[in-house]
C-alpha cells in the first residue's frame, strides 16, 4: 500500500530525516505485523528501550536494525542494501551491444580463389 505521508529518500534528503523516516516505516511494520514494541524487541533480541529509541528516530548501530529487520523477516532488504553482484550502469548499457562473431571452421564451404580448381 503507498502511505501518502511517506518521504522519496534520495542523496539530498539528511541522514537525520532519514532516521526519522525509517523510524515511522519500522513502527508502521512493526503494527501491520501485529507487534508490539515489547514483542518485537524480545523476538529480535534487544531491550524495549532500545527499539522505542530507534521508533523515535534516534541513532542506532547497524546490527541493531539487523536484528530488527529479521525477526521482521525482511532478510531480503537487509540483502538488497548490498547485492552480492553489482553492474555497473555502464555494464548493463553494453550487455546487449555487445554481438560475438561466428567462427567458421574449416570445413565450412568457403573456398577461396586460389584453391579453386
Amino acid at each position: 500500500p503507498i502511505m501518502s505521508d511517506m518521504m522519496k529518500i534520495t542523496k539530498f534528503v539528511p541522514e537525520d530525516e532519514i532516521l526519522k523516516e525509517f523510524a515511522k516505516r519500522l513502527a508502521r511494520m512493526r503494527k501491520a505485523r501485529g507487534y508490539s514494541q515489547t514483542e518485537l524487541a524480545k523476538e529480535a533480541g534487544i531491550g524495549v528501550a532500545t527499539l522505542r529509541r530507534i521508533e523515535g528516530g534516534q541513532d542506532s548501530q547497524f546490527v541493531t536494525w539487523l536484528k530488527i529487520l529479521k525477526a521482521l523477516n525482511r532478510v531480503a532488504a537487509i540483502d538488497a542494501l548490498l547485492p552480492e553482484t553489482f553492474n555497473s550502469p555502464m555494464a548493463e548499457a553494453l550487455v546487449g551491444k555487445s554481438r560475438k562473431r561466428k567462427k567458421l571452421s574449416p570445413t565450412s564451404g568457403i573456398v577461396w580463389g586460389d584453391e579453386a580448381q
